[in-house]
C-alpha cells in the first residue's frame, strides 16, 4: 500500500481488481483480505473515540480525517482481520485524493472482485456505513 497516492482512484480500483483475478476462490481471496488488513499501518489510539467511530459496523471501526479539499488522508482500523482488509481496501481507493474526487468515485471495485456476493449482510452494512462517513467527511471539506 503506497502512503501517497500515485495513480487515480479509477486506476487504483482496476488495480485491486486484478490483484483479486489472480485468486480462484473465495478462501483465497478471504485470507489475501486479512493480510492486507495486517499492512495497515499503527492507528493512535486517540483516534479511538465515539467522534470519529464508524456506526452500523457490527465490528468495531474508526475512521480519522486529516487534510483539506485539495488533499484527503485517511486513517482507520477495526478490531475485525476481515474487515480491516476492507479498510485496506477503501483507503486505497480514497485516501490521499482530493476531496472532489473521493465524493465522485463510487466504489465500483466492490462488484468488480465479487465481494458484494460474498460478504454477509452486517459486514455489507459495514462497508456501506464507512464509506458514506468517509464521503461526508469529503463533503464537509468541499463545503
Amino acid at each position: 500500500m503506497n502512503s501517497i497516492a500515485t495513480t487515480s482512484a479509477a486506476q487504483a480500483q482496476q488495480d485491486i481488481a486484478e490483484e483479486f483475478a489472480f485468486f480462484g476462490d473465495w478462501t483465497e481471496r478471504y485470507q489475501y483480505l486479512i493480510d492486507l488488513g495486517k499492512q495497515l499501518p499503527p492507528f493512535p489510539e486517540s483516534g479511538k473515540t465515539e467522534q470519529y467511530r464508524v456506526h452500523g459496523c457490527q465490528s468495531m471501526v474508526w475512521l480519522v480525517p486529516s487534510g483539506d479539499a485539495s488533499n484527503m488522508h485517511f486513517e482507520a482500523v477495526s478490531d475485525s482481520a476481515i474487515v480491516s482488509g476492507l479498510i485496506a481496501l477503501v483507503l486505497r481507493v480514497y485516501s490521499d485524493r482530493p476531496a472532489q474526487e473521493i465524493v465522485a468515485t463510487e466504489p465500483q471495485f466492490i462488484a468488480a472482485i465479487g465481494l458484494a456476493k460474498h460478504l454477509s449482510p452486517t459486514r455489507s452494512n459495514g462497508l456501506a456505513a464507512m464509506l458514506a462517513k468517509l464521503k461526508g467527511y469529503a463533503a464537509q471539506a468541499l463545503a
